[in-house]
């Protein structure tokens, strides 16, 4: 059997790295291609995985490493607000301005299926209850808001013989061997294991969250997925939008009783 080819943007990141290692183990071919900031060290060493230490926004050198592959999965992206915030030029150099570069890029590649990773946070706030795919985009920040813009290029690119499908997660959380802690879930997990308290400041904001696991099994879904279920669509992927109180609460009930922080119970500050 033929295997897949895979090639991926970001795959040496938070989501990027745990990812690549489902890919591998589901008999595909990956090419990692990542700027490095965070190193590569935590990558699997596997004979099917190829790691290419290189800048989205360097588009010749892209399409030269992105030829021979049967998908393209973008994931790579200067990641939250506050990163964003620190420069917003190369921000969005790297979020917008090489993006359709690299769509077609992909498409003159002959690649056949072009995945991008956008965000849950281009609805902004609303008061729907069931926020669905054709809800307005209302993007509070750059981030957001560049993450939002990059949909419509992907979908004006594709043919008959390149598909485009985009994926809106929510926020994240999960263990990764390149670990983010700057995630709700992992904040105050973190906090829980090495203060063996838990402070929330105001605690009522409301945030969709997705396990780490459950973002892999959604990507493997749409790598796997036959055309005609997925082409030039758009999907939601999150589960519960909880608050932070009720995020804190399920923490320090899970860590108190599955690990040494049951014999010594946790505190919680709202």
């Amino acid at each position: 059997m033929i295997k897949k080819k895979i090639f991926i943007t970001g795959g040496a990141g938070y989501v990027g790295s745990r990812l690549v290692e489902s890919l591998l183990k589901n008999s595909y071919e990956v090419t990692v291609f990542d700027i490095m900031w965070f190193g590569s060290e935590h990558l699997p060493k596997n004979p099917d995985l190829e790691i290419i230490k290189g800048d989205i926004r360097d588009t010749i050198y892209l399409k030269k490493c992105s030829k021979n592959h049967d998908i393209f999965l973008h994931l790579a992206c200067v990641s939250n607000d506050t990163s964003y915030q620190l420069n917003e030029k190369l921000s969005k150099e790297i979020n917008f301005d090489c993006f359709e570069p690299m769509v077609i890029a992909a498409k003159e590649n002959k690649i056949s299926r072009f995945i991008y990773a956008s965000t849950s946070s281009v609805y902004g706030v609303s008061k729907e209850k069931n926020v669905k795919e054709n809800h307005p985009l209302i993007p509070l920040t750059d981030y957001n808001k560049y993450k939002g813009m990059c949909e419509p290029i992907l979908l004006k690119n594709t043919n008959s013989d390149f598909e485009g499908v985009i994926f809106r997660p929510a926020t994240v959380c999960g263990y990764s061997s390149r670990q983010r802690f700057d995630l709700s879930v992992n904040i105050l997990t973190n906090h829980a294991m090495i203060n063996n308290i838990i402070r929330v400041f105001g605690g009522e904001q409301l945030r969709p969250n997705l396990n780490i696991k459950d973002y892999i099994r959604a990507v493997n879904l749409l790598v796997e997925a036959p055309s005609e279920l997925i082409k030039n669509q758009i999907f939601n992927v999150g589960y519960q939008n909880l608050s932070i109180s009720d995020l804190a609460e399920m923490v320090k009930k899970v860590l108190e009783k599955k690990y040494l922080l049951k014999k010594k119970k946790l505190k919680l500050s709202l």
